[in-house]
Order: structure tokens, then sequence, then C-alpha cells
């Protein structure tokens, strides 16, 4: 290679060092950007309804997310926080009475196949049910301890906000300056490669967050009539963590069970049932009804991405990582695969 080429490999060497060593930053920057993609989607369907200009439509929207917010915050968050301290305080109790079944159950077994106790020193291992809800107890208090370290997370979601918002207002502007990133010969392909990028993201986002709204309320029904307590912190938590595949909806359910575990084990059973109903409503009706243009993603392929992301970015990593992968396919497919294999293939034919 010639002394530029090396150069040239030498600084994108040393530029991929750089983002590793300021991932965290690379990784809010993404979160900034679905965030702008958010608003510039909502935009985007103000402007086709209302026929107005760009900047009235973002003002329209941000008035309105802000009522929306406000609704949210006198109606639906106080009575979310209170049933949701309660469903904590309820926790250690449901495990310790699950452990107490799954005793009885062991010994039963035992009683039936050998006539006496033969795992007593598996229930030694697992101790009293009141030192395993002590555990759970010392666990939660551990993961409220760190949840109320709120200072740097407030300073980092107000840096997500302010870039987003920047971006929503200019997307044209900040487009561009991507666009210059890439070699001049390559800008126009890369002009295109990021609008797809971007009507990838907004597909996702209307159907996860359609897809989100749906799961709430069937569950909150459910539980209703299940005659379950606490309905709307379990209902909102099944929409919230329906955005998380794989892992949402699992831990999803063990509110709403550790609940109905209290008053019967044959009503977290129902409670299981039903949120495997809803899950499979969801993955088969649902998603399918409302992701006509969505960017198709194999299971394996998403929780390989939720495995990977997270190791790299932690648990935003794992919030991010349908976006992550669903920009990284579009990737691959039009710059890996369309501009790189495929001529490369037509240049070098099979012999």
């Amino acid at each position: 290679m010639k002394f530029g080429q090396w150069l040239g490999l030498i600084a994108a060497a040393a530029a991929l060092v750089l983002l590793w060593s300021l991932r965290d930053v690379v990784i809010h920057l993404f979160a900034a950007v679905v965030l702008a993609m958010a608003l510039c989607t909502l935009v985007g369907v103000v402007r086709a309804r209302l026929g107005c200009a760009r900047p009235f439509a973002l003002l329209l929207s941000l008035f309105g997310l802000l009522v929306l917010l406000a609704i949210a915050l006198a109606a639906v968050v106080p009575p979310f926080v209170q049933q949701f301290q309660q469903l904590l305080l309820q926790l250690p109790e449901a495990a310790s009475k699950a452990l107490a079944l799954l005793r009885q159950a062991m010994d039963q077994s035992s009683q039936m196949l050998y006539g006496q106790e033969a795992l007593d020193w598996l229930r030694q291992s697992w101790g009293s049910g009141a030192s395993g809800s002590e555990a759970v107890g010392q666990s939660l208090q551990g993961l409220l301890g760190l949840a109320g370290n709120l200072g740097s997370g407030l300073i980092q979601l107000l840096f997500v906000v302010a870039v987003a918002l920047m971006v929503a207002v200019q997307p044209n502007a900040y487009k561009e300056v991507a666009v210059l990133l890439a070699p001049s010969f390559y800008r126009r392909r890369m002009r295109q490669v990021l609008s797809q990028c971007g009507e990838a993201l907004s597909s996702w986002m209307g159907g996860v967050l359609i897809s989100s709204l749906c799961v709430a309320l069937l569950a909150g029904i459910g539980l209703s009539l299940l005659g379950v307590k606490l309905v709307v912190a379990n209902a909102l938590l099944a929409g919230l963590l329906n955005i998380i595949p794989n892992v949402g909806p699992t831990l999803s359910t063990v509110f709403p069970m550790s609940v109905a575990l209290l008053v019967s084990p044959w009503k977290a059973l129902a409670v299981l049932g039903l949120y495997v109903l809803v899950q499979n409503l969801e993955s088969y009706v649902i998603t399918p009804s409302v992701m006509h243009h969505q960017v198709k993603l194999l299971p394996g392929l998403t929780l390989a991405a939720q495995f990977v992301f997270t190791v790299l970015f932690g648990p935003l990593g794992l919030l991010l990582a349908l976006p992550l992968a669903v920009c990284l396919q579009v990737v691959i497919r039009e710059v890996l695969i369309h501009d790189v294999l495929d001529p490369w293939r037509r240049q070098r034919p099979l012999t």
C-alpha cells in the first residue's frame, strides 16, 4: 500500500480506539438520536394531518407531549408509584411462600418415592423461609440503593433530551454532518443508507408503541378479571417491559405472579397462563398487524444483540439493543452486502 493508504488505515484504527474509549458517550448519543427520530416521526404525522410548516408542527408536537406528560404525572404516576411500592414490599413474603410451597412439594414427592424425607440436605442448604425472605429483602434494598443514586442518571437524561431536541430542530443539518464523514465518492450512497436507517427506526418505534399499549391493556383487563391486586402497576410494567424483547416479558410476569401467590398458588398459575396468552397474542397477532414495514429481525439475532450490547454498554445497551440491531441490519445489508460483497462477486466469478 502507498503512504496515503497506510495513513488512512492508521487514522481509521485510531478512530475506532477513540470510539471504544468513548463508548458510554456514543451510546448516549445514539439514545438521543432514537429519541429525536421518535420526535421527528411525530412531527411528520402532524404535518401530514394538518399540512403546517415544520417549526409549527414541532412546537405543536412538543406541546402535546408536555400535556400528555402532565396528565400522566397527575393521574397515572401517583397510583403507579404507590402500588409499585406495595409490590416491592410484598415480594419477600411471596418469595418465602414460594420456597415453602416448593419444600412442601419436595417433601411429598420424597414421601411417595422413598417413604421418608430424603431431601433434608437440600432443604438445609436453602435454609428457613425467614432467611430466604431476608435475602430477597436485602437484594431489593440493594437494588433500591442503586436506583436511589439519581444524580448522574439525571444529568445523563438531561444530556440525551437536550441533544435529541437540537437534532429534532434541524435533522437534515445533522444528517449532512454525518454524511460529510464519509469519503466524497460514497456520500450520496451514505445519505441513502442514513435515510433507510431513519425509516426503519420510525417504523420500529411506531410498532413498539402500539404493541406495548395493547399488552398493557390486555394485561390490565386480564388481571382485573382474575381479581389480582395492584392492577395499574402490573399492567404498566407489562407495557413498559414489552419494549425489551425476551427479557422484558419474563420480568413482567414475576410481579403479578408474586402478588397472586399470596392469595393462592392456583391464582399464580392463572396469571402465568394469562401472560403466556398475552405474549402469544402480541407475537403472532398484534406485532405482525402493526409492523408490516418493520425491519425483520430473527429471534436468535435479537437475543444475541441483547447479550452483546448489554456486555458492551450495560443496562442502556439492553434497552437500546433493538434499535441498534435495526440500524446495524440496514447498514450490513446496504453497505457490506450490496456495496462490497455483491460487486466483488460480480468482479470475481466462480470458475
